[in-house]
């Protein structure tokens, strides 16, 4: 299969499709359905607006939404104006959010309506003066007067324009977008992905899939989360339509498959195993799926047939890869026959690399390892980003050369992993204090940060659990010398600064935290603790 590398920026394949389909349904949203047309008449409105109000020189936009129709003609503006967008999850605490502007720096931010009261918090804490752009918002003259340090621009003062490439610059490689990811030092982790990596992944996957103009996307990820770069995109590039599931059938989405048709279905491989406790995976019960893909943790190989099951005119795939090699750098499509006996303890194999990418299974001293051997996987390619945004610390310390590879830079993934004699990647777990929970990479050094500061204890411990074949559902917390009355403040302290994901589910107190024979916290016995106590 010859690769083409798409000319321009992601939005080439939107303004292709639209003036080629611009009548055809491009986003359903809210219950209602929207044109290529339509959409891009929003988005390059938002883009012009961006233009006037943020100078060239700056390259990030906020954008503060969830699910409207203000949220994808946001993405498509902002990178219209030749800007990289921030995503904002109004689902984050207010503390969160403000961490995240506070280190990404935009001077403009686009807010939904839905987002209304976030921004009400948001804006006496705001870091800078912001020029704030709200499309489906009128009547903001309070918010104004209680705020005058600011821009506000509601949707009938914003200027009207057309939606153009804004990557045309030859030679220009802007950030298409820029995603903050749980970090080890307390603060998140900037990545920031540029135009060419994100044209890499989409112009592959589109072709690979053979997307067209008939098919059905869903879309159930949180924008903050990066598997929906993909579910936007991809959907885009070939004129298809996206459909944007409502917050209350994300993770039990068989009515939503089947009212609309979905064709392309995309989500973490958790939800398989709600919908089988919910007794909605039945033989066939999903006739119009084609194509099924899973990422952002390990997929049950169990999951995977039961899927394959219900869904019978569908390929299955399970895909692998971190923010920083956008979206998914790895595929391994399952075949009924074969597929059992190559998964190692009930876990779907991760595959190979896609074409033009590429992979390395290294050891202790970074030197390749022998077919068979365990690993830490590396990766690099066209689809690999620079390194995080101005972090060069941690730049230098994930972004590396190999001893036996010359001068191309690889990232260090941290993710365990053996290579067979056929190049199939197998997923081990990972070589560090990294978990996947819901599908949200979490590193436990960030949860422990915020503990120490809520219990002023400099001895506590974050353990994911309970881990049910090989998936974290949650994070219990050791802290010692408090008392367990204190445990209310602690959590209320994380629910301020983490999101939900991060929060422990409960707070264990003990005198002193067990040590190791190195003087480490002995996490090996803190989990023989909680397998002690009653289920």
């Amino acid at each position: 299969m010859e690769i083409q590398q798409p000319i321009g920026g992601p939005l080439r394949g939107f303004l292709e499709s639209t003036r080629r389909v611009g009548s055809r349904p491009a986003l359903f949203v809210d219950g209602k359905v929207h044109s290529y047309e339509d959409l891009g008449r929003l988005a390059g409105n938002i883009a012009t607006t961006i233009r006037k109000t943020s100078p060239p020189s700056m390259p990030l936009v906020a954008l503060l939404a969830h699910r409207s129709l203000t949220a994808y003609a946001g993405v498509l503006g902002i990178l219209g104006a030749g800007k990289g967008y921030v995503p904002l999850n109004p689902k984050l605490p207010t503390e969160r959010l403000l961490r995240i502007l506070t280190l990404a720096g935009p001077d403009t931010l686009v807010v939904g309506k839905e987002a209304k009261k976030h921004l009400e918090l948001l804006l006496p804490k705001l870091p800078q003066r912001t020029s704030i752009i709200c499309p489906d918002l009128e009547d903001l003259e309070s918010v104004s007067l209680a705020h005058p340090q600011h821009q506000f621009v509601v949707g009938s003062a914003m200027a009207e324009g057309s939606l153009t490439d804004g990557s045309s610059r030859e030679g220009n490689d802007p950030i298409a977008y820029l995603l903050f990811t749980s970090g080890s030092t307390g603060d998140p982790k900037g990545v920031p992905v540029r135009q060419s990596n994100l044209a890499a992944y989409v112009g592959y996957i589109a072709d690979r899939y053979g997307v067209t103009e008939e098919d059905r996307f869903s879309q159930m990820f949180e924008m903050s989360f990066d598997l929906s770069v993909h579910d936007m995109f991809v959907c885009w590039e070939r004129g298809a339509c996206l459909y944007a599931m409502p917050d209350h059938t994300v993770m039990a989405p068989s009515k939503f498959i089947r009212d609309h048709g979905i064709t392309m279905w995309f989500s973490v491989p958790s939800v398989i195993g709600v919908m089988e406790k919910l007794g909605m995976l039945k033989p066939g019960a999903f006739p119009t799926l084609r194509g099924s893909l899973f990422c952002g943790e390990p997929l049950l190989s169990r999951h995977a047939q039961a899927w394959q099951e219900a869904a019978p005119n569908s390929f299955v795939e399970n895909l692998y890869g971190p923010t920083e090699a956008t979206i998914a750098i790895t595929h391994y499509r399952w075949t009924p026959a074969t597929s059992p006996a190559l998964s190692k303890a009930g876990i779907t194999p991760i595959g190979q690399a896609f074409l033009g990418q590429a992979t390395c299974v290294v050891d202790a001293e970074l030197r390749s390892v022998a077919a068979g051997e365990n690993g830490e996987l590396c990766l690099s390619g066209s689809q690999v980003t620079q390194g995080y945004w101005n972090n060069p610390e941690q730049t230098r310390k994930q972004f590396v050369t190999l001893p036996d590879r010359g001068d191309q830079v690889w990232y260090r993934t941290g993710d365990l992993v053996m290579e067979d004699q056929d190049g199939c990647l197998q997923y081990l777990g990972r070589i560090d204090h990294q978990v996947k929970i819901r599908g949200h990479r979490v590193e436990l050094p960030e949860v422990e940060f915020t503990l120490r500061e809520a219990s002023r204890s400099q001895q506590v411990a974050a353990l994911a659990w309970p881990v049910k074949e090989g998936l974290a559902e949650g994070i219990v917390a050791f802290v010692a010398g408090g008392a367990e009355g204190e445990a209310g403040a602690i959590l209320q302290h994380c629910r301020r600064v983490l999101p939900d994901y991060m929060v422990p589910s409960q707070i264990r107190f003990l005198e002193h935290l067990p040590l190791n024979v190195h003087g480490k916290t002995d996490r090996l016995k803190l989990r023989e603790l909680l397998k002690e106590e009653p289920r």
